[in-house]
């Protein structure tokens, strides 16, 4: 999705987040009609299901405004950041326990972020933070998630929020529409096939193997677009973008490790 969203050039962000939603929206009403689920879900989860599309579309446009002015591998890893911002949102906003584990693996990613951004607090910093706030969007869109459940099924949740972005960007896409051409719109089309591939794909994993041993997986995206950057756009990372990577993948490993050592304790059978 990255690699296609920065192929398609120069063009308002908004319209890249618009027709990536917009093919989503396509394919998650084929799954509700088949499923003959709620296109709009239950009334009492209407305000979960607002919040969460609301913070998931700024996220998106934040991202795709991140990957536009970043190296592809960079914009991609500070978006990883969301998973370590969701355990805080869920410390604050729903009172859960952070585990002292978690606290030292969210520390050690935040220091990973600031070898990537390299702060010098100038305007080539701007982009770097936009990426950061893509995260923090986007770990308050996966908290209101965790509060949903399993309430709603997942092809209502994304054809809510596909449904929500389509309609309070198609004004902006209107008046901002810039012309493409068939080249542009076929990258962009690509980009909404291959999130909505991705989204379904992920769930399906969630579904059939516990989180503790899923989301160490999402990190291998940044191998793919480290591959893009420098295959297609020239754009190689640097040496401390590479040891942000590291550290924050480090962060990351760390958690799911003590994830399972903290569940094979739970398993064993007391003496």
């Amino acid at each position: 999705m990255a690699m296609f969203i920065k192929l398609s050039g120069d063009i308002p962000t908004v319209q890249k987040t618009f027709v990536r939603n917009a093919v989503s929206l396509v394919v998650a009403f084929f799954f509700v009609v088949y499923y003959r689920e709620r296109f709009f879900g239950k009334r009492e989860n209407q305000k979960y299901l607002l919040l969460r599309s609301t913070l998931g579309l700024i996220g998106v446009i934040l991202n795709f405004y991140a990957i536009d002015h970043l190296v592809l591998s960079d914009a991609d890893m500070l978006n990883k950041m969301s998973p370590f911002l969701t355990i805080i949102f869920a410390a604050v906003f729903l009172r859960e326990y952070m585990l002292r584990f978690q606290l030292i693996s969210v520390v050690i990613a935040f220091v990973g972020t600031l070898f990537i951004i390299k702060p010098a607090f100038d305007v080539n910093t701007f982009p770097y933070i936009i990426g950061v706030l893509s995260a923090a969007f986007a770990g308050g869109a996966y908290t209101v998630l965790r509060v949903l459940g399993n309430r709603e099924q997942f092809y209502t949740v994304v054809f809510y929020f596909s449904f929500f972005s389509v309609v309070v960007l198609l004004p902006c896409f209107i008046f901002m529409y810039v012309p493409m051409t068939v080249l542009q719109w076929i990258y962009l089309l690509a980009a909404g096939l291959s999130a909505t591939i991705g989204q379904v794909g992920v769930t399906l994993a969630y579904k059939y193997a516990p989180p503790r041993e899923v989301s160490i997986f999402s990190y291998a995206t940044v191998v793919f677009t480290s591959i893009f950057s420098v295959v297609l756009f020239n754009e190689a990372p640097d040496l401390f973008s590479v040891i942000g990577y590291i550290v924050i993948f480090g962060a990351s490993y760390y958690m799911f490790a003590k994830n399972n050592e903290k569940f094979s304790d739970k398993k064993e059978p007391s003496s």
